[in-house]
């Protein structure tokens, strides 16, 4: 049976820096009828476990650990039986959410994953935040880019944690390597591909936000 990737959309809030925002979040469900990846748990864990149709969860890998990316993360590790994936790097942003709940598991660059016959490979993409990562599926050409890349430009670096020339050296150097056909997934909105993005690169450099 063919793998899919099956996109959902919740939506609730983010805050850091004493500021909340309304956000919609993408959750990305990668696998098959059997088994599958969920990839972020943002804000509503009923409607992702409503999309597993009781399916095995072999990973939860989590881009970040913002609040609207971890949000809904252990209610499914629990219902779910979903191990959880995240970047030490991001532990201090993890422990603001749950100081009484760990991840789990960290989530290494080049670590690989495997469901429904694929494999995705984890690359570490800081500068967004310290512990973001990017998850590769060659398989299907795609990267599921949390919140490093988007359709116009890099993430945002103005808060805390953050840094605009570490993400720029991150795109460059494990995103826009990639092929240009490959279709970046997105943490919030419409997705893109590296072709479309690559070049504007010097154009983000000098606008540089």
């Amino acid at each position: 049976m063919a793998v899919r990737i099956e996109p959902l959309v919740t939506s609730g809030t983010f805050s850091l820096d004493g500021g909340t925002w309304d956000v919609d979040n993408n959750v990305w469900i990668v696998g098959d009828d059997e088994e599958c990846i969920i990839i972020d748990a943002p804000h509503d864990a009923q409607a992702i476990i409503d999309q597993l149709a009781g399916r095995r969860v072999r990973a939860l890998l989590l881009t970040h650990a913002h609040d609207d990316h971890i949000g809904a993360a252990e209610r499914l590790a629990e219902d779910a039986r979903a191990p959880i994936y995240l970047h030490a790097a991001d532990r201090m942003l993890w422990d603001a959410v749950y100081p009484d709940f760990g991840p789990g598991h960290e989530v290494h660059d080049g670590d690989t994953f495997d469901v429904a016959g694929v494999t995705l490979t984890a690359l570490h993409t800081p500068g967004h935040s310290p512990g973001s990562v990017c998850y590769y599926l060659p398989a299907e050409r795609t990267v599921f880019s949390g919140d490093t890349l988007f359709r116009g430009g890099p993430g945002a670096t103005g808060r805390s944690y953050s840094d605009f020339p570490t993400i720029i050296e991150s795109i460059r150097s494990k995103l826009l390597v990639l092929p240009a056909d490959t279709v970046v997934r997105t943490g919030h909105g419409d997705s893109t591909t590296i072709g479309t993005e690559a070049p504007a690169l010097q154009d983000w450099i000098d606008r540089g936000h």
